[in-house]
Order: structure tokens, then sequence, then C-alpha cells
């Protein structure tokens, strides 16, 4: 089983939708061999579902965040996912200074995984913004998404 951990600050717009797009992503190729979730690197909201913005934005392409929950990252995260994916600098620096040696291998930054959108040096936080954030954030993690599950594919062989 291949394990799969999406990260950004509050686990409520960007990590969320990320795991959602994923799991629809690799669903559809038939990958069933795969645990995908995701996490915070802050405590803020913990126990709440995805901002409902992220939602409503998932759902017009058929992504349904309801059942998500926000957590905070772990200890043990970083040795029980194979990959643990952050979606900008300041939270993939962050886990860099909390994950042990040993499996530093195992961040990046999502964005390097882009296919359409190269050049985007992160997935932006859309929080604090209006609904068209909220698309264009959408729109670089299905681009990441789809590059980073071709990505596990020719890892692994699938």
């Amino acid at each position: 089983m291949i394990k799969i951990l999406f990260v950004c600050l509050g686990n409520i717009c960007r990590s969320p939708t990320a795991e959602g797009v994923f799991r629809h992503k690799a669903s559809e190729e038939g990958l069933t061999d795969i645990m995908i979730d995701s996490a915070g690197t802050a405590a803020y909201h913990i126990g709440n579902p995805p901002d409902k913005r992220s939602q409503h934005t998932a759902s017009k392409y058929g992504i349904d965040l309801s059942t998500l929950r926000a957590r905070q990252v772990a200890y043990s995260d970083y040795t029980e996912f194979d990959y643990i994916i952050a979606m900008d600098n300041e939270n993939l620096r962050n886990m860099q200074s909390e994950c042990p040696g040993e499996h530093r291998h195992k961040l990046f930054k999502f964005t390097e995984f882009c296919d359409r959108h190269v050049g985007e040096p992160v997935v932006p936080d859309p929080y604090y913004g209006g609904s068209d954030g909220f698309e264009k954030t959408f729109s670089i993690i299905e681009d990441a998404a789809e590059g980073f599950l071709n990505h596990i594919k020719r890892e692994h062989n699938l």
C-alpha cells in the first residue's frame, strides 16, 4: 500500500482539496492500493470540515469533501506515510524542521508535479480571498494531482 499525506496550514482549504482530487483521480485509474489523507501544520481547525468554499468548488467537479475533518500533522506521520506533500514553502520548511532526517526524502512540494502550471511556486491559500481564488487553487491542485499520479505510477510500476 502506498500512503500519501497532503499538508497545508489549517487543513480546511488546500490539503483536503488535494486529498479529494487525488482520491478521485486514483479511483478513475482503478488504483485501490493507495491510502490518501490530509493534515495541517497548525491546530487552528482540528475536527472541522473543509471550508464551504472549498467544498463548493470541488463539488462543481464531482468531488465531495464533506466527510473530511481537519487534523494536525502528527510526528508518527513522518514514519507512516511514503509521500508527504506540502502545498507551499512555509509548510514544507515547518515539516523539514520536524521530520526525522531518515524520512526527509518523503517531503515534496505539490507544485513540483505540475505540467500546466509550470513555474507556479506554490498552491496559493485562497482562505482570505474570493471564489476566484478557490478556482485557481483547484486548477493548480488538479494539475499537480495528475502529475503526481503519473509520478506514482512510474515509481511503483502501476
